[in-house]
């Protein structure tokens, strides 16, 4: 099976929709207003961490986390006892997330920040210049963030190594490592060329209907499957059209076949 899509019509779908006005409503935008890698990185994984079910939704609950966060989310959890963290988000749900395993989290973070310095440090204690994506590193972190918060994070911090997609692990890395007028990136020494194309439901059938993958699972091998397609287009930014197709689908004015049927391939 070929794709059905070119580099040419990926980039004329990036110039149309990879633009900041398109961001809302989306979790990114709660990256926006932090200048500080440090409450970047903090931001962008609870953002990531609960961006699943309605937007709505998501936008509500990342949102009650940080308005108790303000002004510093890495100040905050410096100064935070679990007892501390416990208490500030007793009450938060977010579909099957609870209050107890989004101050789990939080508590891993702020272990993380003592023994690492930054989420970033921890990080790239698992990146080899060898390997060929971020799956190894993605593995050590999350290995790390969960014995850290001293139980298993299950499906706010998935672990790689089950075969889990990990959609909301790659988007959070996704955010931090790439830099254009959507993603706002801080983790500069992370190859973006190593970076895996997040993959949900949505995404997996774009990709079906596009001929990227043959795959009917989404999970991390059709994950990989994906994102070697995208590196042949793309080999130094495999996850550049991520933003862009997810728009398909979800926005009023960007449906897949009238996009392939507005700009077909140039010879």
């Amino acid at each position: 099976m070929s794709p059905i899509i070119s580099k040419h019509r990926l980039e004329a779908l990036y110039g149309k929709y990879n633009r900041r006005e398109f961001v809302h409503p989306d979790p990114l935008e709660f990256l926006y207003p932090y200048e500080k890698i440090c409450d970047r990185e903090i931001v962008a994984l609870v953002a990531s961490s609960l961006a699943y079910g309605k937007v709505t939704q998501i936008l509500k609950s990342v949102s009650f986390v940080f308005e108790r966060m303000t002004p510093s989310p890495s100040v905050f959890l410096k100064r935070a006892s679990l007892e501390t963290i416990q208490q500030t988000f007793s009450g938060f749900k977010h579909r099957f997330t609870t209050s107890q395993q989004l101050s789990s989290m939080l508590f891993g973070v702020k272990r993380v920040l003592e023994g690492h310095g930054s989420l970033h440090a921890c990080f790239m204690r698992g990146l080899n210049d060898d390997d060929d994506t971020v799956l190894p590193a993605l593995t050590s972190f999350a290995g790390e963030l969960s014995l850290c918060a001293g139980r298993s994070l299950g499906h706010l911090v998935p672990a790689p190594e089950r075969g889990s997609a990990c959609k909301r692990l790659n988007l959070f890395l996704r955010w931090m490592v790439r830099r254009d007028e959507v993603d706002i990136g801080g983790w500069e020494n992370v190859p973006a060329s190593k970076l895996i194309v997040p993959v949900d439901t949505h995404m997996h059938r774009i990709c079906l209907s596009l001929g990227l993958t043959t795959r009917k699972q989404a999970d991390m091998r059709t994950a990989m499957e994906i994102t070697d397609a995208f590196r042949a287009m793309a080999p130094e930014d495999p996850v550049r059209y991520d933003f862009s197709l997810t728009r398909l689908g979800i926005r009023d004015d960007a449906d897949l076949y009238r996009f392939l049927a507005d700009f077909p391939d140039v010879s």
